[in-house]
């Protein structure tokens, strides 16, 4: 394989994530368990929902992976990939939250058995939301300082990953308890997830350390911002 063609290579798996985002939403989202059979549904079976949903969501997930490392193996680091890769893995993360929301929801609706997990994601997506605009902000007044540019450093990389375990541990947990107590004879509740809010705390708290950590690390740069409008005045 060409040089070239190899380069294009991340820009190819940044924009197949971008697109397969709203795709995995759709899946997920679209199987409302409606008792009066009044709903769409793509499968009939919430565990294959589950499966191909987490399945979709992992490989997503593995191409931004692919797509770094190759970009940086072969120098292939453009303009379109600095500006649709982290718009793309906020997509991903995001459009995933939503999904599992809108999933759990649909469920309660008729079960009424996920009310605090719900409300737990709720506040978990609004801290996702408010540390992503935070950093975002941070980066463009690092740049608009002359600092230098903010690239992810471990605490971010480890939010990432954390986030992707939640999202693929509450698609699929249920279904592997329940296969689990099945095989033991013990009765099984929807409830017990004990992955699922485990990830959950994880991932929030990563979350704003992360968050906390970008601050910390170039409170300097706009410290040095502050200082210089003020002598401006």
């Amino acid at each position: 394989m060409k040089l070239e063609t190899i380069r294009k290579i991340p820009n190819i798996l940044t924009v197949i994530r971008a697109v397969l985002v709203p795709i995995f939403m759709f899946i997920i989202i679209f199987n409302n368990p409606n008792p009066n059979g009044e709903s769409f549904r793509i499968f009939r079976e919430d565990w294959m929902v589950c499966v191909v949903g987490a399945a979709i969501f992992l490989l997503i997930s593995l191409t931004d992976m692919f797509d770094g490392k190759i970009a940086r193996k072969y120098n292939a680091i453009t303009d379109f990939g600095k500006f649709l890769d982290p718009i793309a893995d906020k997509l991903l993360v995001m459009g995933g939250m939503l999904a599992i929301i809108v999933y759990y929801t649909q469920r309660t609706v008729w079960s009424r058995g996920y009310n605090t997990l719900i409300i737990s994601m709720v506040f978990s997506l609004f801290i996702i939301i408010a540390r992503e605009l935070a950093v975002t902000s941070l980066r463009l007044v690092c740049k608009d300082s002359g600092g230098p540019v903010i690239a992810a450093n471990m605490a971010g990389k480890i939010k990432t990953v954390s986030q992707v375990v939640f999202i693929i541990a509450a698609l699929i947990e249920p279904w592997v308890f329940k296969a689990f107590f099945y095989l033991i004879d013990f009765q099984y509740t929807k409830n017990v997830q004990v992955i699922t809010y485990a990830s959950l705390i994880v991932m929030t708290a990563m979350t704003i350390y992360s968050g906390i950590n970008y601050f910390v690390i170039y409170w300097p740069y706009l410290k040095k911002k502050k200082e210089d409008d003020t002598s401006k005045e």
